[in-house]
C-alpha cells in the first residue's frame, strides 16, 4: 500500500497512541529516495474535530515548508490527509543523532560544548526569528549529517498540537498532552505555556548533560541535582569549566524563565564571545604591516561610515539593494550567466589594476535544495578561478531568507582575487550576491560590502 499514492513505508521508527513515525521510500522520485513520514491522529475524529485539526495540521505544514528553507533543519517535501489522519513528508537527513555522542557517565569536554552550543544555536536562531518555538529539543532531535558532519535540527514539536488536539462540545480547543520530553522541558512549557526561552533551557540542559555525564530525563533512572531552597540546578562542583562558560549555562538553565536569555539568538551572542580569536596571520614585516592593516581597516570604517548610498531597482527581478553613490554601475542583463547587474568601486589610481566589485545574478528555474546547491557552487568556483581554495563556508541569512556563503581565494587572469558568494532561493530562482576583490584589498571594503548584502531585497515569488 501507498500512502498519498506514491510512499512505501519500508521501517517504523516510533509508534504510540496518536500516531507513527516511518522511513519511506518516494516511488516518484528519481533513485526512489528515502524520506521520513509522520503520521499524526486527533484523539477524536468527529467532523468538527478533524475540521480544527485540518487548521492546525495546515498552519503547522506552513511553518515546516519556511524553516525547511534552511540549510540545517529538514525540508517539507509534502504533506496530505488520508483516511481521517494526517501525514507530514519529510526530507531524511542520513547520519546520527546525539544521543550517540553523550554516553552516560562520559564526561565531554568544554570545547566540544562550545561547539555544540554555537551549531546549534546558530539554527535555533534562524527558528526563532519566524517566532517560532521547537518545544521538544533533546538529543535525539539533533541530529549529526553524514555528510558534511553539521548539526541539524530535527522533530519540531509544535506539529504535536495535531495528536493531542480535543475540541469541547462548546467548541473550545484544548490539547490533552504536554508537548516535551521530561528532563529537558522546563516548568513553563510543562504547565502549557512555552517560550522561546524554553528552548534556550532545553539546549543548555544538553550542555550540562554533556558536561556532567548525567542524563536528565528522569524516565532513565537519571537526574540533575536542584537546590532545595532556589530550584536551580546544581552542576558546577562536578565538572571543571572557564567561568565564563558556566554563566552562559547557568542562564540558560535559570527555573524562572524571565532571568534566562529570551531567544537563541541573544544566547548566541553570548557565547561567540567565548570562541577563540582567529590566530594572526604570519608575516614577514611584523609590526608594519600589522599597523597598515589596523589603518585600512579604520579607513574602511572611515568611508562606510560617511559614504551617501542610493537606491538601486530592478522590478523585473523584484530586486533592490543599496549601493555608495561614488561607485558605478554596469547594467549586465546577461541572459546566459544571469548576471544582472555589477556595482564597482571608484579606481583609486592608475596603479589600482583590480577595481573591487559586487555582482547580483539571478538563475532562473533551478529545482535543487539549498544543501545540493554548496556542491555546485564549489565546482563553479573552480572553474571561475584557478588554484581555487575554499577557506569559510557555512549558513547566513539574505533578505530574510535561509542562505549560504563561500569565501574563497583563487587565480582569475594572473591576478589573486578573495571572493564572498551568499546566495538564497525564492521560488525556482537561486539569487546570487559575490564580492570580489584583489587579497590585498579585501578587507577595505569589506565593511560597504556587508552593508550592500544588508540591504538586498526581494519582492518577486
Amino acid at each position: 500500500m501507498l500512502l498519498g499514492g506514491r510512499y512505501q513505508i519500508i521501517t517504523q521508527l516510533a509508534r504510540g497512541g496518536f500516531g507513527a513515525t516511518s522511513i519511506a521510500v518516494d516511488t516518484q522520485r528519481p533513485g526512489n529516495p528515502h524520506c521520513v513520514v509522520k503520521q499524526l491522529k486527533p484523539v477524536a475524529t468527529d467532523p468538527f474535530t478533524l475540521r480544527v485539526a485540518k487548521v492546525f495540521f495546515d498552519q503547522e505544514a506552513e511553518i515546516l515548508e519556511t524553516l525547511g528553507k534552511h540549510d540545517k533543519i529538514p525540508q517539507l517535501l509534502a504533506y496530505f490527509e488520508e483516511n481521517q489522519e494526517f501525514y507530514l513528508v519529510q526530507e531524511f537527513i542520513q547520519g546520527h543523532d546525539l544521543t550517540q555522542e553523550l554516553p552516560l557517565g562520559k564526561q565531554l569536554s568544554e570545547a566540544f560544548v562550545i561547539k555544540l552550543l554555537k551549531e546549534t544555536l546558530e539554527v535555533l536562531a534562524f527558528v526563532h526569528q519566524h517566532k517560532v518555538i521547537h518545544r521538544d529539543i533533546k538529543p535525539s532531535n539533533i541530529r549529526r549529517r553524514q555528510e558534511d558532519g553539521k548539526i541539524v535540527l530535527i522533530d519540531f514539536g509544535a506539529v504535536k498540537q495535531v495528536k493531542g488536539l480535543h475540541v469541547t462540545p462548546q467548541g473550545q480547543t484544548t490539547f490533552t498532552i504536554p508537548i516535551g520530553t521530561p528532563g529537558y522541558m522546563p516548568s513553563e512549557q510543562a504547565n502549557g505555556e512555552p517560550k522561546l526561552s524554553s528552548d534556550v533551557y532545553a539546549l543548555g540542559i544538553i550542555c550540562l548533560q554533556a558536561l556532567t555525564g548525567i542524563n536528565p530525563d528522569p524516565r532513565s533512572g537519571g537526574k540533575l541535582p536542584t537546590h532545595p531552597d532556589t530550584g536551580e540546578i546544581v552542576w558546577r562542583d562536578r565538572v571543571k569549566v572557564s567561568p565564563k562558560l558556566a554563566n552562559i549555562l547557568d542562564k540558560m538553565v535559570r527555573y524562572d524563565f524571565r532571568q534566562r536569555y529570551y531567544s537563541a539568538s541573544e544566547a548566541l551572542q553570548a557565547v561567540s564571545g567565548l570562541l577563540p580569536p582567529s590566530p594572526p596571520r604570519k608575516t614577514l614585516m611584523g609590526v608594519g604591516i600589522a599597523a597598515a592593516v589596523v589603518i585600512s581597516i579604520f579607513i574602511s570604517h572611515l568611508l562606510s561610515n560617511t559614504l551617501t548610498y542610493k537606491s538601486y531597482d530592478n522590478p523585473s527581478y523584484g530586486i533592490k539593494i543599496k549601493y555608495p553613490e561614488t561607485w558605478s554601475i554596469q547594467n549586465l542583463q546577461n541572459p546566459v550567466t544571469g548576471e544582472v547587474v555589477t556595482f564597482l568601486s571608484p579606481k583609486q589610481s592608475q596603479a589600482n589594476k583590480f577595481q573591487e566589485n559586487l555582482t547580483i545574478k539571478v538563475l532562473e528555474n533551478y529545482s535543487g535544495t539549498l544543501a545540493q546547491s554548496t556542491d555546485l557552487f564549489k565546482t563553479e568556483i573552480n572553474k571561475q578561478m584557478s588554484d581555487a581554495k575554499i577557506i569559510e563556508q557555512g549558513s547566513t541569512i539574505l533578505a530574510k531568507q535561509a542562505a549560504n556563503q563561500l569565501v574563497c581565494t583563487g587565480k582569475n587572469k594572473g591576478k589573486s582575487l578573495k571572493n564572498l558568494q551568499v546566495w538564497t532561493f525564492k521560488g525556482d530562482r537561486v539569487y546570487i550576491i559575490t564580492y570580489t576583490a584583489a587579497i590585498d584589498d579585501y578587507d577595505k571594503f569589506m565593511q560597504i560590502a556587508e552593508g550592500m548584502i544588508k540591504s538586498f531585497e526581494i519582492s518577486s515569488p
